[in-house]
């Protein structure tokens, strides 16, 4: 009989009880909530960054090819057909910045030819002074002085304010271009 109620005894004090399941279930909800404001901000530092990068690859692409074919090569804000947007003109989204993305045009005979275009990113807002830069053989230059670009969260939370979500792309007259942390009124 001892061993009978030994069998039924352990049966019924395995697993757990509904009480902890809820407990578990809430601690992780609890964590998740918490967590959803560290990766959203994380994914939009993570776009900030990636958007720097691209078009500092893309500035650089363009030197080199207004080196390498010996004619103007010039990078522009772009609308949906890939046309050169003017100055202060809106893309189809309404925004006015860099963010409608970008493309290179090689010169050649007179005419644009379309080397490389960038996709728009709207969470991401890229401000320069210009909406189009051309870099000039033989030396990759760019007509005029220094430019730069910020680039930053669109609608920044209380979380993303400050130097750690913005980035600076500077270039020289040399045509050379560089990213610095923070925003180009910052020294850097």
């Amino acid at each position: 009989m001892q061993m009978k109620c030994n069998a039924i005894c352990r049966s019924s004090h395995a697993g757990f009880t509904l009480v902890e399941t809820l407990a578990v279930i809430t601690l992780l909800v609890v964590m998740a909530v918490m967590a959803v404001p560290s990766f959203a901000a994380w994914q939009v530092r993570d776009q900030v960054d990636a958007r720097s990068k691209a078009l500092l690859s893309t500035l650089a692409y363009a030197r080199s090819e207004a080196l390498r074919r010996g004619a103007r090569v010039t990078v522009c804000r772009i609308d949906a057909a890939r046309a050169c947007l003017a100055s202060g003109q809106p893309c189809a989204g309404g925004v006015a910045d860099w963010a409608c993305g970008w493309a290179v045009f090689a010169e050649r005979g007179g005419k644009l030819s379309l080397l490389r275009a960038q996709a728009p990113l709207k969470t991401v807002s890229i401000t320069g002074v210009q909406t189009d830069l051309t870099f000039t053989p033989p030396a990759g230059q760019l007509i005029g002085s220094f430019r730069s670009f910020e680039i930053a969260p669109r609608t920044p939370a209380a979380s993303m304010q400050g130097d750690l979500w913005r980035r600076c792309i500077r270039i020289a007259a040399g045509g050379r271009a560089r990213i610095s942390d923070g925003a180009c009124g910052a020294a850097s």
